[in-house]
C-alpha cells in the first residue's frame, strides 16, 4: 500500500501570504493539494523581507487556524511547514572548487559531498549569506560531465551557483514563524528554483530557457542552459510599480490596481482612446502603464546579456508566472521584444489540486515550495494529537457535589489550545482565557 504524507508550505510575499497543505505519495511522487488559504494586502513585508513581525505572525496564525478547520485536514494540526525564500537580495554567484585525488580514484558521493561543503564555505560579501550551492557542471580529469559519480580520475573540479541573500531574510522569517507563530520550519526552499523544478521541462532546460516570476515588488529571472542553472537574479520592480504610477493621477492605490487589472494593457496602441474610466482619461492611464511595462521588460531582457547569452541561446523560450504576468499584453510585449516564444507556467500532471477556490496562478509558487520541500525530505508537517484533560486548579466549595465518575472533565479541542498559545504569544498576554469559552 502506498504511503502518504501530509506536508505544508508557506509563501510570504509582498502582496499576499499563502499556505497550502498537500498529500504526498512517496511511491510515485504524486502530490495532491487538498487545502489552500491566503491573506492579501500584506503591509508588513517589503521586497520579500518581513518588516513587521507582529502583523505577519498574526496573519499566518489566522491562515493556519482556517486550514486546520477544513474537513480535508481536521482533526490534524499543522505543526511545521516548508517556507519559501524570495526577495530582492536573492541572486546567484558563480564559484569553482576543486580537489586533487589519488591516481585513478572513483568519484563517490562522499567526494561530491565534500565539494559541496567546500562551495558553501566560499568567501563572499559579508552582507550576504549562502543559502545553497547548485552544481552547474563537473570536470573529472580532462572531461566535462553532468554526472560525475562513478567516473575515474586524478582530480575533480566543480562549478557551482551559490544562492545568496541578505541574512535578515531568513532571520526575520524564523522569528515570525518559529518564535511568534510557534510553527517549526522544516526547511527553507528557494521559491524561484522550486518553481523551475516544477514548471520547466527537462527539454526546455537543455535547450535554454528563462523563467520569469513577476511579483508585486520584485521580478525574479532564472535562466537554464544545457540542463543546468546558468543565471539567477532578482529585480527590484514588479506590478506594484505600475499601480503606484497610476496613483499619480490622484487616485487611491486600491482604485489604481483595479484600473490596471481591468483596463490596463502593456502594449501601446496606434490610436489614443478618448474613453474615461471613473473620471480618468484612459489615454493617460495607457501611457503610464506602457512606459513602466516597457521598463520592466527591458530589465528582464537585459538579464540575458548579464548571463553571457543571447536571445538565440534560449530556443526553449520564456515562461512567465506571478501576479504581474496577468497584466494584459505583458507576455506579448516580451515576445515582441525578444522574438522568443512566451507562455504562462502551468502545473505538471503529477501535481493535482483538489481545493479549487484559488486560481492556479495564485497558488503556483506555494505549491512549488510544497513540492520542493516534500521531494527533498521524508518529514510530515501535520499530526493528530489526542485531546488532554485540563489540569484541575483551585479548591471547590465544601457544599459542591463531587464530580460524577460518569462525566469526565471537560476537554478543549486541540485546535483551541493551539490558537490560544499562538495568540497569547503574538500579543504577549498571560491572562486567563476562561471567559472565551
Amino acid at each position: 500500500m502506498s504511503k502518504e504524507r501530509y506536508v505544508a508550505a508557506i509563501e510570504v510575499s509582498s502582496s499576499k501570504i499563502m499556505a497550502v497543505v498537500g498529500k504526498v505519495t512517496d511511491d510515485d511522487g504524486h502530490v495532491e493539494v487538498i487545502a489552500t488559504e491566503q491573506e492579501r494586502g500584506v503591509e508588513g513585508v517589503r521586497y520579500g523581507i518581513v518588516q513587521n513581525l507582529e502583523e505577519t505572525s498574526m496573519r499566518i496564525t489566522r491562515i493556519l487556524e482556517r486550514l486546520e478547520r477544513k474537513p480535508a485536514i481536521a482533526p490534524r494540526t499543522i505543526t511545521s511547514a516548508f517556507v519559501g525564500l524570495s526577495g530582492r537580495s536573492l541572486r546567484s554567484i558563480c564559484t569553482t572548487v576543486s580537489q586533487t585525488l589519488p591516481a585513478d580514484t572513483e568519484i563517490t558521493q562522499e567526494i561530491l559531498d565534500r565539494l559541496h561543503r567546500q562551495a558553501l564555505d566560499t568567501d563572499i560579501d559579508s552582507s550576504l549569506t549562502v543559502v545553497d550551492a547548485i552544481p552547474r557542471t563537473y570536470r573529472v580529469g580532462k572531461y566535462d560531465t553532468q554526472s560525475p559519480k562513478g567516473s575515474v580520475g586524478n582530480d575533480i573540479t566543480a562549478t557551482y551557483d551559490l544562492i545568496v541573500c541578505r541574512p535578515e531574510m531568513r532571520r526575520n522569517l524564523t522569528k515570525t514563524l518559529t518564535d511568534k507563530a510557534q510553527l517549526e520550519i522544516k526547511g527553507f526552499v528557494v521559491t524561484a528554483l522550486s518553481a523551475a523544478q516544477v514548471i520547466l521541462s527537462s527539454e526546455e532546460k537543455r535547450q535554454g530557457c528563462m523563467l520569469v516570476d513577476m511579483g508585486a515588488e520584485t521580478t525574479t529571472v532564472t535562466i537554464y542552459k544545457n540542463g543546468h542553472l546558468s543565471y539567477f537574479a532578482t529585480l527590484p520592480m514588479g506590478g506594484r510599480n505600475i499601480t503606484r504610477d497610476i496613483t499619480s493621477l490622484n487616485v487611491l492605490e486600491e482604485k489604481a490596481e483595479d484600473i490596471k487589472v481591468t483596463s490596463g494593457n502593456a502594449m501601446a496602441h496606434d490610436s489614443q482612446s478618448s474613453l474615461n474610466f471613473g473620471g480618468l482619461k484612459m489615454s493617460e492611464v495607457s501611457n503610464i502603464i506602457v512606459a513602466r511595462a516597457e521598463e520592466i521588460v527591458a530589465n528582464i531582457i537585459e538579464q540575458i546579456t548579464y548571463a553571457g547569452l543571447k536571445e538565440s541561446d534560449l530556443p526553449g523560450g520564456i515562461v512567465c508566472i506571478g501576479g504581474g504576468a496577468k497584466l494584459n499584453g505583458i507576455l506579448d510585449l516580451l515576445a515582441n521584444k525578444t522574438g522568443l516564444a512566451v507562455r504562462r507556467g502551468n502545473l505538471p500532471t503529477y501535481i493535482t489540486v483538489s481545493d479549487t477556490r484559488a486560481p492556479i496562478s495564485e497558488v503556483l509558487q506555494a505549491i512549488s515550495i510544497l513540492y520542493g520541500g516534500a521531494t527533498n525530505s521524508t518529514d510530515e508537517c501535520l499530526e493528530v494529537v489526542e485531546n488532554q484533560d485540563l489540569p484541575v486548579t483551585g479548591t471547590g466549595h465544601p457544599d459542591d457535589p463531587a464530580p460524577s465518575p460518569d462525566k469526565p472533565a471537560k476537554k478543549r479541542p486541540k485546535w483551541y489550545e493551539k490558537m490560544r498559545d499562538r495568540m497569547a504569544n503574538a500579543f504577549g498576554s498571560n491572562e486567563d482565557d476562561s471567559d472565551l469559552l
